[in-house]
Order: structure tokens, then C-alpha cells, then sequence
């Protein structure tokens, strides 16, 4: 084989330094060894690498040319030598996330790209879905960890921690046509007449009603969606405050003013997985991070 790991290092060294000398002061290995490496290499490709000269050497057009390929696959072998490293350590071989649909997962995804970012070979699989299906995929092991919502149903085969709050706010298109755009001000109760649209499993019973609030609703399983039929008219919703405001501030949608109670249902998020399925390196350094804000 031209190339080994070994030959690529050295090559790279050579490029880098300027000198073979220099390269095996990197190295750690006589100037010699260095020449006579450089020299078998160019034997075996049938051209020179290196152009000698009194005290350094010139890297030929052809040298040039293979140097880009030679980092990316120097790279790669880094990587590749840290991820069999972090392995051994307890590094999953996968990291499957469930994040319930209707939280804004925008900060969520910042912080799976630092933990992408310092295991760059570790596949992530994320999945948004209701929180019913993310909760039963956690429990029929599925997905190893999920983000959703706390506070009502509980299991002692789970374990969970808590990561922060999402504010839930109601909101309606001004285009809905109805008194909840006219009215200066209104009452909670004066939703239950008109359609919720709902974010929740369409394959399971409705178990968290601390939403529901309307007499009919429609149900879908995806935030996006619920916003475009907010917008269109089909009814009105609870969307995370991070997700109306610049929709209010467009035009688009009416967040509702009410004169009784305030308009935001504050709901714990947590970080939960099952006690028999412990958190691997990857999720510890993710709950860490979310839990550091």
C-alpha cells in the first residue's frame, strides 16, 4: 500500500514544516528516518514529492496536488481514532432524540449541534411527534431520550431532569373573522365557542387537557402545521411564545389579550429517559448543556 496512516502524517509534516529535519522535530524521530520514509514513498509512486534543497525542501506540482486528499483523509483517521477512543469510554453508537411536536425545538437544536460538533461520527436521529408518541417510543425503546413537557403522568421505570420552560400562548389569524380579532379584550372563556387547533397524537386519547380549552378542535401532529391553519383562519391555537410573537408582529396572527387571566400557560420541559436505558456520554453532555440554559 502507497499510503498509511504513518506515510500520510509524515507527508503532511514535510508539507507543514518545510523541512525533514523539522518534520521529525514534530515527530519526535531522527532526520534520517524522515529522508528515507519520503524517499520509499516517492520510490513507490514512481515520481518525486519533494524538491531537495541545502537546507529545506519545495513540494513538487504533484505533492501539491495530493495534499488537500491527504488532510481530509488525515482527518478522518483523527476522527475516527477519537470516536473508537469515546467508544470505549461509553459513547453510544447511537443517539436517538424525541422532542415533542409542540415545542419550539429551535435552542434544542443549537445544543445537539455542540454535542454533533464534539463527536462528529456519532449519528443522531431526531424525531418530532406529539407527546403521547415521543413518551411511547421513549417506553418501547425507540428513541433512548425525549424532551416534552412535565408535570402530569409519571412513571417509576423513568427518570428525567428538569431543562427549562415553554411558554404557551393563544393566538389567532387576523383574518378569522370573528370578535376574537375585533375585541379589545377578552375573557378565557369566551374560546370554548370557536375551534382549537391542537397539536396531539391522532392515535391516542387526549391525556394532557391543561390546553384543551374549546368545545370542538381539530388535531394535527406538527407545530408547522398548526401555524399555517392558524393563519388560514381554521381556528385558534396555544403556540410557544417564541413562535407567535414574530408571527403578531408580521400581522399575521392576534396574540389574545384577556381581561381575567393572563395569556401564557408556563409548562415545565424536561429531559426524561428510562431508568433501565441509562443516559450514555453523548446524552449526560446534552442534558448538561441544556441544563446550563
Amino acid at each position: 500500500m502507497i499510503f498509511s496512516s504513518d506515510s500520510i502524517e509524515l507527508f503532511l509534516a514535510v508539507i507543514d514544516q518545510g523541512s525533514f529535519s523539522a518534520a521529525a522535530r514534530v515527530l519526535h524521530r531522527v532526520p534520517s528516518a524522515v529522508s528515507m520514509a519520503i524517499a520509499n514513498l516517492e520510490a513507490e509512486l514512481g515520481y518525486a514529492l519533494f524538491v531537495r534543497e541545502a537546507r529545506q525542501v519545495r513540494p513538487t506540482p504533484a505533492a501539491l496536488a495530493l495534499v488537500p486528499h491527504a488532510r481530509v483523509i488525515a482527518e478522518q483517521l483523527e476522527q475516527l481514532a477519537a470516536h473508537a477512543t469515546e467508544l470505549s469510554d461509553g459513547l453510544e453508537t447511537r443517539l436517538a432524540i424525541g422532542i415533542a411536536a409542540d415545542i419550539d425545538n429551535a435552542r434544542l437544536m443549537h445544543t445537539i449541534s455542540d454535542v454533533s460538533a464534539r463527536h462528529p461520527l456519532l449519528a443522531i436521529e431526531i424525531t418530532t411527534a406529539p407527546q403521547d408518541d415521543v413518551v411511547e417510543r421513549l417506553r418501547t425503546g425507540r428513541i433512548d431520550l425525549c424532551i416534552a413537557y412535565g408535570g402530569l403522568e409519571t412513571s417509576r421505570k423513568e427518570d428525567f431532569h428538569f431543562i427549562g420552560t415553554e411558554t404557551l400562548v393563544a393566538v389567532v389569524s387576523t383574518r378569522h373573522g370573528s370578535e376574537l380579532v375585533d375585541v379589545e379584550t377578552l375573557k378565557l372563556d369566551d374560546l370554548f365557542h370557536h375551534r382549537q387547533i391542537l397539536i396531539a397524537s391522532t392515535e391516542h386519547p387526549i391525556s394532557d387537557f391543561r390546553q384543551l380549552i374549546a368545545g370542538s378542535y381539530w388535531r394535527t401532529d406538527s407545530l408547522a402545521t398548526a401555524v399555517n391553519m392558524v393563519k388560514v383562519g381554521l381556528g385558534w391555537a396555544n403556540l410557544p411564545l417564541s413562535v407567535a410573537t414574530p408571527l403578531a408582529r408580521e400581522g399575521s396572527v392576534r396574540i389574545l389579550p384577556f381581561s381575567n387571566v393572563a395569556n401564557g400557560l408556563k409548562l415545565p420541559l424536561h429531559l426524561r429517559w428510562m431508568k433501565q436505558n441509562p443516559l450514555g456520554m453523548a446524552g449526560q453532555e446534552l442534558l448538561e448543556m441544556l441544563k446550563r440554559g
